[in-house]
Parts: structure tokens; C-alpha cells; sequence
């Protein structure tokens, strides 16, 4: 059986659309130097640098 990692011990990312930092998971085994972004949300704004903007009412 393998050893197991702490959740601090995986690799971090920042996400390109919101900046936060996202941890590797699993199912990005294969293609993690791909993965740039944290969520299908994030994927979907990508076109958006600052969500505030968005949410403005101004």
C-alpha cells in the first residue's frame, strides 16, 4: 500500500481566473500541467479577470 500525503504536502496551483490557490486532486493526474483552472465555473468566466465587476450594480 502506498504512503499515504497530507492534503498540505500535494502540489499547489493559482487559478488563473479567480487567484486563488487550488490544490492537485486525482482525477488530474494525467494532465496536471495542464490544469489551470480550480473549478468548471472558473473555466466557464475565463473570459472575466475581476468577478467584483461583474456583480456591481453601479
Amino acid at each position: 500500500m502506498p504512503k499515504m500525503r497530507r492534503k498540505g504536502d500535494l502540489p499547489e496551483k493559482i487559478c488563473a481566473t479567480c487567484g486563488r490557490p487550488f490544490a492537485w486532486r486525482k482525477a488530474w493526474a494525467a494532465v496536471w500541467s495542464e490544469v489551470k483552472y480550480c473549478s468548471d465555473r472558473c473555466r466557464r468566466d475565463r473570459g472575466t479577470t475581476d468577478r467584483t465587476d461583474r456583480t456591481r450594480a453601479d
